[in-house]
Parts: C-alpha cells; structure tokens; sequence
C-alpha cells in the first residue's frame, strides 16, 4: 500500500475512537501517553488522521506554545501500515498547516529520532522548550528519567 493512496485529512468527531485504539497501542509500548477518548474528543481540532479507503490508519496533533512555537504529537500509525510513507505524510501536513498559521519553529518529543531527522528536524536540549516542561511533562509519569530526545525544525 503506497502512501500516495492515503489522504490526510483534519479529524473529525467519529475519528476519536480510532485515534484512542491507534494511540492506545503505542502507549502501551510506553512510547506516548495513554489519551483517553474524551480527551481526543476535547482536542480533536488538532488531530489529522491518514485515511485509507475510508479506515484510519494514522494521526498526529498539533499543539501551539506561542505564536512562533509548535509541537507535533501523538504522531502515531498502525503496526501494518507502519514505514509506508504514513507518518511522513501525517508531519508534512502539519508542518504545512503550522507555516500557514505563521508558526516558525516546531519540535517534537521523540524515541524515533531517525525517522525527524530526515525530515529536516535537529535535536536540541528539551530545557530549550520551558513550556512543554511547564505544561505538558509535570503529569508525566517519565518526568525524572525522560527517555524521549527534544528536536527542532524551522519552518
């Protein structure tokens, strides 16, 4: 299944379920964050999924820190459909939707940082990114021993 037959889109409300099962199973590996669906439902404006023929096979979300700072997150892609293109297509159209926005700089919070790299992303000290910290990696239960490594791309 070649990437150029999947469209990503923005989520819709019906795409919470898929979102909560597709991100579900990386949380389990301890590689994300459980999101229960309640709270994909309360963020799902800042989800994309990766639809083929109608199934979603794929997400990631955005999250603004600032007018000129973002976060991709939640990038995620079912096991079979995993080193298609899918995750690519998911990070180019939200790296798109962040420049429209006017955003310059984005990062992302990665075990994976192969797969950023060539996409253009460096990695850079996590401390660089306060405001994660401060909002997002307090809750975390990984706070004191973080394994993910912090990386930037200007857009």
């Amino acid at each position: 299944m070649p990437a150029t037959d999947t469209c990503v889109r923005n989520a819709q409300l019906a795409d919470a379920s898929a979102i909560s099962r597709i991100t579900e199973g990386y949380a389990g590996e301890g590689i994300m964050l459980k999101r229960p669906v309640e709270n994909i439902i309360e963020h799902i404006r800042d989800f994309f999924v990766a639809d083929y023929n109608g199934r979603v096979i794929g997400c990631c979300a955005i999250a603004f820190y600032t007018v000129k700072l973002a976060e991709i997150r939640s990038l995620a892609v079912l096991d079979e459909f995993r080193s298609k293109g899918i995750g690519r297509l998911l990070v180019e159209k939200a790296e798109a939707v962040l420049t429209e926005e006017g955003v310059k700089e984005v990062f992302v919070l990665t075990l994976n940082p192969g797969f950023f790299s060539k996409m253009g992303y460096k990695q850079i000290e996590k401390e660089y990114f306060p405001q994660k910290i401060w909002r997002d990696c307090t809750n975390c239960p990984k706070l004191m021993a973080c394994d993910e490594i912090a990386m930037v791309k200007t857009l």
